[in-house]
């Protein structure tokens, strides 16, 4: 059996060739997950405020301020969001 995450959204960025780039990550900003979207898929699949995936697909963050920031991140959106808003 695996076991299963929720991780919240704490960065996005768009680039110049029509993608996506978002970052999720946990609570205490130890784990995330990036992922990458094209811009034409946003009205097919929405970007949640959260996204509930399994442990072993999520990587550790290495460095601390990062760590700090995502974990700051992830707790605003779960504190403003519920796990299904669209943002």
């Amino acid at each position: 059996m695996t076991d299963s995450m929720r991780l919240w959204l704490v960065h996005r960025t768009y680039d110049d060739k029509g993608l996506i780039s978002l970052v999720y990550a946990t609570e205490d900003g130890t784990r995330h997950l990036p992922k990458e979207r094209a811009a034409s898929a946003l009205g097919r699949i929405p970007v949640t405020a959260a996204i509930d995936v399994d442990a072993s697909d999520v990587y550790p963050v290495e460095d601390e301020a990062t760590r700090e920031r995502y974990e700051k991140e992830a707790t605003r959106m779960a504190a403003r969001h519920n796990p299904t808003d669209e943002v």
